[in-house]
């Protein structure tokens, strides 16, 4: 395994590794005012949703690696602390790019990059129409990680309304995981497109307590047919198996498969019926 410490890379370095490592990340696409009312729109991929209650969001226009200048949104809002952070999806991708160009601060990268501005309701930039989902957020505050090039500066954003175009929406007003189509940046020119054929789902415990593999039977944790995540699927169940199944050191090929069957189709129920009858 390779072993790098921080200190010893450089800036490039660092971002080369670790814009690869943690991924995907969501993209945050934010429009900007200055008191002039100039607008401005950039994307950031440091960016996450990090409280429900208040509703906040935090994104980091860092100050550019190559020569240490700080982004038009940043000095937007230290005017202004107001935004629009409007999501990303894959009919809008290239447009995105477009807009991450380093124009002169007072190009319009709406115009520049093709989209369409919407009014907000309540704050002063504008929406950008073409985004399925759009947050229009106020600045709480804003911290300086430091000066040097690479330097991030969270921005801590409080999401004050909600904008959702319909079609993304079920018929019970919630969003479609599906329907959103959405994307997320990679290290350098990769990003990954959010499709149904690569949508999963992973059971959440919420408030019931998994078994654990401690409490699988014996032959299904040492089986070198399933995997580590396949077992963990078993082993979160809430419902402790009896002594003879935990014990229970040999399970037959064909009954492993058929375990694995029911794994991958997401029924662990059916999956601890099968245990259960080989006992």
């Amino acid at each position: 395994m390779l072993t790098l410490s921080t200190e010893d890379l450089s800036t490039q370095a660092l971002q080369q590794y670790l814009q690869y490592a943690i991924a995907p990340r969501p993209i945050c696409f934010a429009s900007t005012i200055d008191l002039k009312g100039n607008v401005n729109l950039s994307p950031f991929s440091f960016f996450n949703l990090f409280s429900m209650n208040p509703p906040v969001c935090i994104f980091s226009p860092s100050r550019r690696v190559r020569d240490n200048t700080t982004k038009h949104t940043l000095e937007n809002i230290l005017e202004v602390p107001e935004c629009v952070i409007n999501i990303v999806n894959y009919d809008m991708v290239q447009q995105m790019s477009l807009s991450s160009c380093d124009f002169p601060k007072d190009t319009n990268e709406f115009i520049k990059a093709g989209f369409t501005p919407l009014a907000s309701e309540l704050v002063r930039p504008p929406r950008v129409a073409e985004s399925p989902i759009q947050l229009e957020c106020i600045i709480q505050e804003v911290i300086k990680l430091g000066d040097n090039a690479g330097a991030g500066n969270l921005v801590l954003a409080l999401i004050k309304k909600i904008h959702i175009n319909e079609e993304v929406l079920d018929a019970n007003k919630n969003i479609d995981q599906a329907k959103l189509d959405l994307v997320a940046r990679l290290g350098g020119d990769w990003y990954a497109r959010i499709t149904e054929d690569n949508l999963f789902k992973v059971e959440k415990p919420n408030t019931k307590l998994g078994i654990g593999f401690d409490q699988l039977p014996k032959g299904i944790v040492s089986s070198s047919l399933l995997t580590k995540n396949e077992k963990a699927q078993l082993a979160n169940t809430d419902v402790v198996p009896s002594a003879e199944i935990i014990n229970k050191t040999n399970f037959s090929e064909e009954t492993i498969l058929l375990i694995k069957a029911a794994l991958s189709n997401q029924s662990t129920e059916l999956a601890w019926k099968i245990i259960q009858t080989s006992v």
